[in-house]
């Protein structure tokens, strides 16, 4: 069983997936930004191709993590943290795994709905989830959108949360989570 007391670190793998997927998610948007103003044409289809790719190793990424995650739970929370602040920590990461789910899917099931393939790399090429409708579309398009801000936000309070922790707790749940750092408790 994992060390589970407050100076103990996330293991290689976990912190691996932790910066790849958070990695993943910047492209996503900048990906994302930079299509959305485009005119139809190859260099946006090509922009959205790699975003659909991307959006899909999310996805894939995500399951491995969660699976991983089961596995191997981690490091408790600092024992400073008020009941509030445990609860909004294990909120957030709820939350991001459920965006990390549901935005691939949302993403790839409005491709389907506008029978637009999802190829990964150009290496093969995923099913539709279900046929062309143009109404299930424009619903997937908002909810995906809308996701997306919620999943800048969640991701912006996870950084400042982070960084509270680091400044102003001087705790070491940030150090914990950087790779090729020491996580001892500072003064």
């Amino acid at each position: 069983m994992p060390n589970q007391n407050s100076t103990a670190r996330y293991s290689a793998l976990a912190k691996l997936f932790h910066w790849v997927i958070a990695g993943l998610i910047v492209t996503q948007f900048v990906l994302a930004r930079m299509a959305e103003n485009l005119p139809l044409g190859a260099h946006k289809l090509a922009l959205l191709a790699r975003h659909k790719s991307f959006g899909m190793t999310v996805l894939m990424l995500a399951i491995l993590r969660l699976l991983w995650r089961l596995k191997n739970p981690p490091p408790e929370l600092p024992a400073g943290m008020t009941p509030l602040e445990r609860r909004l920590a294990r909120g957030t990461h709820i939350v991001f795994y459920v965006l990390l789910f549901a935005m691939p899917l949302t993403g790839w099931t409005m491709s389907s709905a506008k029978n637009y393939s999802v190829s990964w790399f150009g290496l093969f090429t995923w099913p539709n989830l279900i046929g062309k409708n143009e109404a299930a579309f424009d619903f997937l398009r908002s909810t995906h959108d809308t996701l997306s801000n919620v999943l800048f936000a969640v991701a912006v309070l996870h950084i400042l949360a982070a960084l509270k922790h680091h400044y102003w707790n001087r705790d070491n749940v940030l150090l914990r989570m950087l790779p090729f750092t020491k996580s001892e408790r500072r003064s």
